[in-house]
């Protein structure tokens, strides 16, 4: 063969796995809300992974480890364009980690069909899920991107996560690519279908087990009760400022403080009967506590006086987010003592009834806890205007009286308090309700990023918060999507988007534990357990037999 015809056969195979890894970015940034369609197109995301599997199969291990980084940074950059808006290493960090993911993850798939010739989709499916439930983990741990959150307006199919939590959804959805893939693999233009064919014959029953699965999932979602009428009630009213609270020095902390008022009373004077108002993260940005407690800024303090009084008048509970600073000396010693929690501040009559103290901050943009290992990155992160807050350590429940319930005619109401990014982990928002609460209430700031994708992907996750403990949730957010979610994922009143609101929402209360609840993520951690003994099975058995044949040669 000559030297042209081999560079040109390496020419065409460059150009094709450009053009599947190309559309598999693509296809995957689109299952997910995005600039051109704000809810997503679901659909794509049942074959989002078939140019990535398909890719997979087809290199060698080394090379697939080098095609796998490249789809790792490109896919959650075009995924989570708006990363850079956050911070500015906020997109370099997260492609980076999926580049290191993804190298990883692509030489995986290949060894399956190694290891598995006949069935090897079937672990590269289980190495997804597991895949999907361990990036959640640890100080690094994000949930954005996996694959069941593009299901989120599919109310009859994602009921299931009340039993799985969103691996069961992620299940449904990813599997038709690795069958796919699978079917394609040994497609060629000259064998037209035929391959196709026998493929689907041979694997008809893993095929035919999926099918089984998805129906009974959309039977499961059609006939799970949904008919909350004889459930008590809340009104809760949630204020939507639509700005960034933290630009600006006091005067616009002022102003913001002034829209934020204003738009609470009307919301209590035109539902007279609100058993809580809710402002959203951070609104209030000069720190109650500290200003209240030291006083060392006369014009944060008479801010703070303003805000006290203000609530005080009202006679309803609010829930506001601020920043909770305390001295601590054995925590932050070289500066003043200070110590800042991102937090919920509970005021009943204007006085502090309680806080909560966000316990899963934002990686290396809210918290970095390898200053003394790493100082040199510690540096980069304070010098780009990283603020760092202390991880809290209690899951608080809130309660307030909620009228009309009992036989004395008030009963407490118990609710969490889950802060912004929290909401995107179901662990967190599972351990409140083991802890009693009743109701789900989120503070959200998205302003920064100026991108409704950004608001509406993270609005998306949410919905399996609701479905996964049957709670419902309110979400007061700084500039959308403020809304209320019903038990079944279903959004029962939402604010205009990006612009001053408030919307007042009655929301149901049940009590139930359900499957999800009780056990947690469970089925997330057998994907992964089960994906990696099968590969370490298959890794076994396959050097044991090149052995065995070197010994009868």
């Amino acid at each position: 063969m000559s030297l042209s015809r081999r560079g040109g056969g390496f020419l065409r195979r460059f150009l094709v796995n450009l053009g599947a890894l190309l559309c598999a970015m693509l296809l995957f940034a689109a299952s997910f809300p995005n600039p051109f369609f704000s809810e997503g197109l679901p659909f794509c995301a049942w074959i989002a992974l078939v140019p990535v599997f398909w890719l997979a199969n087809r290199l060698s291990i080394a090379a697939s480890a080098l095609w796998g980084a490249v789809y790792g940074y490109g896919a959650y950059n075009l995924f989570n364009y708006w990363l850079g808006a956050f911070h500015p290493l906020a997109g370099h960090v997260a492609g980076g980690l999926f580049l290191l993911y993804f190298a990883l993850l692509f030489p995986l798939f290949r060894l399956s069909t190694i290891l598995f010739p006949r069935r090897g989709y079937l672990l590269q499916w289980l190495l997804w899920l597991g895949w999907e439930y361990l990036r959640t983990l640890g100080f690094a741990g994000y949930s954005y991107g996996i694959m069941g959150y593009s299901q989120w307006k599919a109310l009859p199919l994602i009921q299931i996560a009340a039993i799985f939590g969103v691996w069961g959804v992620s299940a449904l959805v990813v599997f038709p690519s690795a069958y796919l893939a699978a079917a394609l693999r040994d497609w060629s233009p000259g064998a037209a279908l035929k391959g196709i064919g026998g493929f689907f014959r041979r694997e008809r029953l893993p095929g035919l087990l999926w099918l089984a699965a998805l129906i009974l999932s959309l039977g499961y979602g059609f006939l799970a009760p949904r008919d909350y009428s004889a459930a008590p009630k809340i009104r809760a009213a949630l204020i939507q400022p639509n700005n960034d609270p933290w630009k600006g020095g006091i005067s616009q902390y002022r102003a913001n403080f002034q829209t934020l008022r204003r738009l609470s009373l009307e919301a209590l004077a035109a539902e007279s009967r609100t058993n809580l108002v809710v402002w959203s993260e951070t609104a209030f940005i000069p720190r109650i506590y500290w200003h209240s407690r030291y006083r060392e800024d006369p014009a944060s303090w008479a801010l703070v006086q303003d805000l006290l009084a203000f609530l005080g008048e009202t006679g309803v509970p609010f829930v506001i987010g601020n920043d909770d600073a305390r001295r601590e000396p054995p925590k932050n010693p070289e500066d003043n003592y200070r110590v800042d929690y991102n937090a919920a501040l509970l005021f009943r009559s204007g006085a502090l009834a309680g806080q909560y103290r966000k316990t899963h901050l934002v990686p290396f943009t809210e918290h970095f806890p390898y200053k003394k290992e790493f100082p040199w990155v510690y540096d980069i992160l304070v010098k780009a205007n990283t603020h760092m807050w202390e991880p809290g350590r209690e899951l608080t429940i809130f309660e307030i009286p909620l009228p009309g319930e009992g036989a004395a005619g008030e009963a407490p109401l118990r609710f969490a308090t889950p802060i912004c990014f929290e909401d995107t982990f179901g662990y967190l928002s599972r351990d409140f309700v083991r802890r009693g609460a009743e109701l789900i209430v989120n503070l959200s700031n998205d302003s920064w990023s100026k991108s409704l994708a950004c608001q509406m992907q993270h609005l998306g996750m949410a919905v399996f918060r609701a479905v996964e403990n049957r709670r419902s949730m309110a979400r007061a957010t700084a500039s959308g999507q403020t809304c209320g979610i019903a038990p079944d994922g279903r959004i029962t009143a939402m604010a205009p988007d990006r612009e001053e609101a408030w919307l007042t929402v009655e929301l149901p209360l049940l009590r139930t534990l359900t499957p999800y609840t009780r056990f947690g993520d469970i089925w997330g951690q057998s994907f992964a357990l089960l994906g990696l003994l099968i590969l370490l099975t298959g890794t076994i058995l396959n050097i044991l037999k090149q052995v065995s044949k070197k010994a009868a040669g």
